[in-house]
């Protein structure tokens, strides 16, 4: 049996249909109050993470910068971008190709600003 419903019973009061009526809507708002109030804690500490997620990532690449290779001069869309002549050591052609794309991809800098001056096969020990 309810506590408040037992309690009312020992006193020798019964309650009214309106009463436990009462009672239950009580219960409910405190209820979806406070999932309301947690609902909004978490929604602004999701705001509040994204925002220093965003702070973070903007001073990153400003610090990358500067230890990537130089970006090479601008050239129009029409003219094919050369940047010199590549040495092969011990590799062929489309594995240097793959290791060019891959560095590009993880580095996040357009393969035509990267500059690579030679690409050598390391074995294993």
């Amino acid at each position: 049996m309810n506590p408040v419903i037992q309690l009312a019973v020992e006193r020798g009061q019964e309650l009214t249909i309106g009463e436990m009526f009462m009672n239950a809507g009580i219960v409910i708002l405190v209820v979806f109050g406070v999932l309301l109030l947690m609902y909004i804690l978490i929604s602004l500490s999701g705001k509040i993470m994204e925002a220093i997620t965003k702070a973070g990532k903007k001073e990153e690449p400003a610090k990358a910068a500067p230890a990537v290779a130089a970006p090479a001069a601008a050239a129009a869309p029409e003219e094919v971008f050369s940047s010199g002549s590549l040495k092969l050591k011990d590799c062929d052609e489309k594995t240097a190709a793959m290791i060019m794309a891959i560095v590009a991809d993880d580095s996040g800098i357009p393969l035509e600003e990267l500059v690579f001056k030679s690409i050598k096969l390391v074995e294993k020990k």
